[in-house]
């Protein structure tokens, strides 16, 4: 029993990994996630079909892997489960059905409602208490919005009828077969109800978002027993022992265990998170601060920055311009842009995420002339993910201060397989940036918790070890030239914000 299955449940598709006691990927398995827009601004998942393709590439990952050697689910020491964060879902505590779909993350339908918060002075005590801002990026107006929009729900919550989660409570419970109601310390974090210095769901903010307390999940650490399987799903009943959000999940997969180290996923969004240790550093610059991780009931905290599109802007010029066929064309088609033409393009589908915070914000697209093509256009979506980085990445130095550290941004995710946009973004970050040898770190991460869990992998520090690097890309823009772009960059971006 020295194998783990890491289950990464994202915003675009699910994923199970089965990994070796050396934490490599042994067999994956991954099916795409439907997107649901019913409103402008609003984004939607199935809950059901969260669930099915979780079990669905759980049985499929279990299955490559013994036709390869024989694995088989009575192998596995532990599965460990990372999810998009934030996005909302309250279900039936009896039949175990959600009564709405999942309020995914990118939703902006409760931004008049944080707007309101923020007028009426409520974000002092959410950024002292939560490390957060007034945003529907959080759950917390979500499950709010959830309980005054569908018919009865509220009269529910109140008797105790209902259980809200974020998507690793939602599939820990249908796993356990309802058993559990739990989460890890990373999501709770992530809900603007929880208090991350005290660890625990905190009354005023419960009482100011109108939460009932028997909603809510136990909070556990991060590397924990949460539970068994239901022994019918893949055979035999499986423990699972480990839990993070995805971003928390990939800091762990990229080793970043030293206060200081810094890194940062591309995927539909990008987030770019900075261990600050055992101190919950607050921000001056509108930046988070949440947990790293909490383990052996010892909280590891970070300074974060999200930005809502990253990964979703290649999407776009493939699904809703058409201009590509596949996401690696997008750096092949960059390269051949006119270096004469600065065009500039902000993907505020979703608002403005770090350091600006503008859920109202749209895109746009700036410095079109009669010789822009596709070419120019893509390159300008992908130095917009960069540009965004670099934002971020000077509003942490500027709250992180002389202590040192995030001299080199460790990268994971699907974007990070262009070498064109890891180059683009080491020239105007104007830093080193480190492609790792296994860029699925979220999935490690996962499987790295379980396994610490059930003795198998070290604490952090000596599991530094696991990390390999793939390929260091060093600036070789001109710093002047760097510093101008990301002039023209900020000039973009305060055009769209409202």
């Amino acid at each position: 029993m020295d194998l783990l299955l890491a289950i990464d449940q994202g915003t675009t598709s699910t994923r199970s990994i089965l990994h070796g006691p050396d934490l490599a990927p042994r067999a994956s398995a991954q099916r795409a996630l439907a997107q649901h827009f019913p409103a402008p601004g609003w984004v939607e998942h199935e809950p059901e079909e969260i669930w099915a393709a979780t079990l669905a590439t759980m049985r499929d990952a279990l299955a490559q892997g013994e036709a390869q050697g024989g694995a088989a689910a009575k192998d596995l020491a532990g599965i460990g489960i990372t999810n998009q964060r934030e996005t909302t879902l309250v279900w039936d505590r009896r039949s175990g059905r959600a009564i709405h779909r999942a309020i995914v993350w990118q939703d902006r339908r409760t931004a008049a409602h944080c707007a309101r918060l923020a007028a009426e002075g409520a974000g002092g005590l959410i950024a002292e208490r939560s490390g957060l801002l007034p945003d529907p990026y959080f759950s917390a107006t979500k499950l709010a919005w959830l309980l005054d929009n569908v018919g009865g729900a509220r009269a529910a919550a109140e008797r105790g009828d209902l259980a809200f989660g974020t998507v690793d409570s939602f599939l820990l419970w249908r796993l356990t077969g309802g058993r559990v109601h739990a989460t890890d310390a990373t999501n709770a974090a992530r809900t603007m109800l929880f208090d991350i210095r005290r660890g625990c769901w905190d009354a005023d903010l419960l009482k100011l978002f109108g939460i009932p307390e028997s909603l809510l999940p136990e909070v556990r650490d991060n590397a924990c027993d949460f539970g068994m399987t239901e022994p019918g799903l893949l055979g035999t009943a499986v423990p699972v022992r480990g839990m993070a959000g995805d971003q928390h999940a990939a800091m762990l997969g990229q080793a970043c265990f030293a206060p200081g180290m810094v890194k940062s996923t591309y995927g539909t969004g990008c987030f770019l998170l900075l261990n600050t240790g055992d101190v919950a550093v607050p921000s001056k610059n509108r930046l988070l601060t949440t947990l790293a991780w909490q383990l052996g009931g010892q909280r590891t905290y970070a300074l974060e920055g999200a930005i809502f599109i990253a990964g979703a802007a290649v999407q776009w010029l493939r699904d809703g311009l058409g201009i590509i066929k596949d996401a690696a064309e997008s750096g092949r088609l960059a390269a051949k842009a006119d270096p004469a033409q600065p065009v500039y393009f902000v993907p505020a589908f979703t608002g403005l995420g770090a350091p600006h915070w503008d859920a109202e914000a749209r895109g746009a697209i700036f410095g079109l002339t009669r010789n822009t093509g596709p070419a120019e256009i893509c390159r300008a979506a992908l130095e917009a993910v960069a540009f965004q980085t670099r934002d971020l990445v000077e509003a942490m130095q500027a709250d992180w201060g002389a202590r040192g550290g995030g001299t080199v941004l460790r990268v994971d995710g699907g974007m990070t397989a262009s070498d064109y946009a890891m180059q683009a973004l080491a020239d105007l970050l104007g830093a080193p940036v480190d492609r790792p040898e296994v860029q699925e770190t979220t999935a490690l991460g996962a499987a790295y918790l379980a396994g610490l869990q059930a003795g198998l992998l070290p604490p952090p520090g000596p599991a530094v070890a696991h990390w390999r690097l793939d390929r260091r890309f060093h600036p070789s823009m001109p710093r002047a030239e760097a510093d101008r772009r990301h002039a023209g960059w900020q000039d973009a971006v305060r055009r769209v914000l409202t």
